[in-house]
């Protein structure tokens, strides 16, 4: 199992080292949604301690999203995503407190729905430099 971690710290690593902006959303998002999954599953099993090392560590992801908005240039839309950002962070705390596990669902779905807009970002970005070239 070690040989396995320290294989996906240097797979995480390089991803970061290698990533562009957009890409290293992609990454805090996934990391995001691992996280919350994982902290479930500590949470079947029973493993309080564990569990809260992942909703914190989620949290702490989520507010790594919410420095990255710019509000100058977001206008709204950023200010519309700091929202959604506090209100997850606050229900993962609720979730960890209460050991809710649909509280964790919900903000998995949230955080889900705002990457597929991410993701989208990318790939109409992709497609509108394809057509440029053309």
């Amino acid at each position: 199992m070690n040989g396995l971690q320290a294989y996906q710290s240097v797979n995480t690593q390089t991803s970061i080292t290698d990533a562009d902006p957009h890409k290293l959303i992609q990454l805090l998002y996934n990391g995001a949604l691992e996280r919350i999954n994982m902290a479930k599953a500590r949470m079947q099993a029973n493993d309080y301690e564990g569990k809260g090392r992942l909703i914190s560590k989620a949290i702490e992801i989520i507010g790594g999203l919410r420095s990255f908005l710019d509000f100058e240039k977001g206008g709204e839309l950023a200010a519309n995503l700091e929202g959604l950002y506090d209100y997850m962070e606050r229900t993962l705390f609720e979730a960890n407190r209460h050991n809710d596990a649909g509280k964790l669902d919900e903000v998995g779905r949230l955080l889900r729905q705002v990457k597929d807009g991410w993701d989208g970002i990318r790939e109409q970005a992709a497609g509108n430099q394809q057509q440029a070239a053309v």
